[in-house]
């Protein structure tokens, strides 16, 4: 049986990918596996929070789809204990459209999130910008040597980061974003450049989440997370890395 820590990292090359559906909802499962197979994805659904916590320990998966208001388990609690062990991309569903929600998702480790309802169009740009991503990243990554920044060292092909030689678990998103950043120290990228560059696309999402994922790398990397040396704020821009 593999281990929850074990189901991001394990799986590269399956033809379909994985995803896991997690809604308590029928007609809301039918809804979304529909769509999902017909484009080919192996969909594996969840009922409450435990059906999908037993299935993350069974099996490994390219992304899941979590909704927060689950029986059981809620979605917020399955975020954070999948977090603690693995990178895997997470887009939250919430059926409320309240800002706290979605901060929460996102403090959590969420990398994306959608409000209901939405449509079934939204829905699948979302899910297909990050298989999308995440399948050239891999490609991408085994090509390129580990790099080093003083302390931090950021290996691409095992999506690995070490500070001050001691490992650093980010997630998917949160190493998207440094390694964008890394690999051009001094270039400053806006909000919207980063969402497009880790998502692919800046459609529907709020630029305002790439601060999230920003100020926890920083809490992650940074000696201070207050007065970052790394990752720097441009005022009314946006962010760059610190140039060697």
């Amino acid at each position: 049986m593999l281990s929850i820590g074990a189901t991001y990292n394990l799986r590269v090359s399956q033809q379909a990918p994985r995803i896991l559906l997690v809604d308590d909802e029928q007609s809301v499962q039918k809804l979304l596996s529909f769509p999902l197979r017909r484009e080919g994805y192996d969909v594996v659904g969840a009922l409450d929070g435990q059906e999908a916590l037993d299935r993350l320990s069974e099996g490994s998966f390219d992304l899941v789809v979590l909704d927060l208001m689950l029986p059981k388990v809620d979605g917020f609690e399955v975020c954070r204990r999948l977090r603690a062990r693995s990178g895997v991309p997470i887009i939250m569903l919430t059926a409320k459209a309240e800002e706290i929600d979605k901060v929460l998702g996102l403090e959590l480790g969420a990398d994306d999130y959608i409000t209901k309802p939405f449509s079934l169009r939204e829905f699948r740009s979302r899910v297909k910008a990050v298989l999308r991503r995440a399948s050239l990243t891999r490609e991408e990554d085994a090509l390129e040597e580990p790099l080093t920044h003083g302390d931090l060292r950021i290996d691409f092909e095992k999506r690995t980061v070490q500070a001050s030689g001691q490992p650093v678990r980010l997630t998917y998103v949160e190493f998207e974003i440094l390694v964008a950043l890394a690999r051009s120290p001094g270039r400053v990228y806006s909000r919207s450049q980063l969402l497009q560059r880790v998502w692919g696309d800046s459609a529907y999402r709020d630029p305002r989440t790439v601060d999230v994922h920003i100020r926890h790398l920083r809490e992650k990397l940074e000696a201070d997370a207050h007065e970052p040396e790394l990752i720097l704020t441009v005022r009314g821009v946006g962010y760059r890395f610190q140039e060697r």
